[in-house]
């Protein structure tokens, strides 16, 4: 069987690295030829590409596949992926992110492909734009979804949204969490150097976040109540991993009198050092607006750190309230605020509730338990021979 996984950009992001994970292991499974097409990879947040220098022949980058919306390069685009789907006739295109899945499973159903999959790793429309904006984008879904025979969601909280937004059936719905490389996350520790490299002390109590410094991210509300817990708590540090546009404005707000020298700001970190950024963590937060369900909880949760997470999308299928962390209304900065005093003060509470967490993350969130589920609907759904077999 021949699939054809298409994303718009391989940026350092979750959506990004599920799909590489989910691409490279694909490729070892039996009767599986698996390849990947994707835009050019520009900006701050880094890029996976270099992955895929080990394996020759499976990235394909077409420049015209671009993130913002333009008519003419989305056209050629199009235009293009429908001309390489009619040459290499796979069985399946799987498409990713929203301008990647919006061109892509159009040319596909153009170029005939038997069967044609998207994977919601976020909402393309809701609260978080503008009422035009969100009737375009789901008016775009609507029209695409179509021409989609299955939808594979990394939250059960895309299903409700599409569903309700008269996306699809709920038969053509399957979750699969995003997994990843566990060990790592498990064997995590605080390591003194890492330690020393960032400024961080032995005996700081370390919040950390691992976000893209960008809109959307609620590193805003971390802003607004970090003077408050620092006064109370003299050894807090927050530590922030990634960058984005909005680094200046946010290493702005750090060097305001209560918050200089306890706002660690680490810069771009590639996948394979997160790890380490996690073990110097004693909790994490999160506080998008917009996530399917974001990878950095399941990975904190693996190292044991529990975490405090807006109730946003898919947050709450991974954030349990008072079993793994905290949940909280999005905006709600005092229940915030309370809910980050009590991890703050009590490493017995941190301690419980990041122990159920790894417990609960590594029955669910291995990569290979991934791989498995997409393989498995694969042979389910996908073009079938006269036997019965999949192709």
């Amino acid at each position: 069987m021949d699939i054809t996984h298409v994303i718009t950009r391989l940026i350092v992001g979750g959506a990004q690295e599920n799909t590489v994970s989910s691409v490279l292991g694909l490729r070892r499974s039996p009767g599986l030829r698996v390849d990947l097409i994707s835009g050019p990879t520009t900006g701050p947040e880094g890029t996976l590409e270099p992955v895929f220098d080990d394996h020759p022949g499976c990235l394909t980058v077409i420049p015209d596949l671009i993130r913002p919306v333009r008519p003419v390069a989305d056209f050629r685009a199009y235009r293009k992926l429908f001309r390489r789907f009619r040459s290499t006739r796979p069985d399946i295109v799987h498409t990713h992110s929203g301008k990647a899945g919006f061109v892509g499973r159009l040319a596909a159903h153009r170029a005939g492909v038997p069967c044609v999959i998207h994977t919601i790793h976020g909402p393309s429309f809701g609260p978080f734009q503008g009422t035009s904006a969100n009737l375009a984008f789901t008016l775009a879904e609507r029209l695409v979804g179509r021409v989609t025979d299955h939808f594979v969601v990394v939250a059960e909280a895309m299903t409700r949204q599409y569903l309700a937004a008269g996306i699809g059936r709920p038969d053509q719905y399957t979750r699969i969490f995003s997994g990843f490389d566990l060990d790592p996350y498990l064997s995590a520790t605080r390591d003194p150097g890492v330690g020393r490299r960032l400024g961080l002390g032995p005996d700081d109590i370390v919040v950390g976040m691992i976000a893209r410094l960008f809109e959307l991210k609620g590193h805003d509300d971390l802003f607004a109540l970090a003077p408050a817990l620092v006064r109370r708590h003299p050894r807090l540090k927050f530590l922030l991993v990634g960058d984005g546009p909005w680094r200046a404005r946010f290493e702005a707000r750090a060097q305001e009198p209560d918050l200089r020298g306890r706002v660690v700001f680490s810069g771009l970190v590639p996948p394979s050092r997160v790890p380490e950024m996690v073990g110097q963590m004693d909790l994490l937060i999160h506080l998008s607006r917009r996530e399917g369900l974001p990878r950095a909880l399941p990975q904190a949760l693996a190292a044991g750190r529990p975490v405090v997470a807006y109730d946003c999308d898919g947050a709450g299928e991974v954030c349990l309230d008072g079993r793994t962390g905290f949940l909280v209304p999005p905006g709600n900065r005092v229940r915030l605020e309370e809910c980050l005093e009590n991890l703050i003060r009590d490493p017995g509470l941190r301690a419980r509730l990041g122990g159920v967490g790894r417990e609960w993350v590594s029955e669910r969130f291995r990569v290979e338990t991934m791989v498995e589920g997409l393989a498995t609907l694969y042979r389910r759904i996908g073009p079938q021979d006269r036997n019965g077999a999949a192709h």
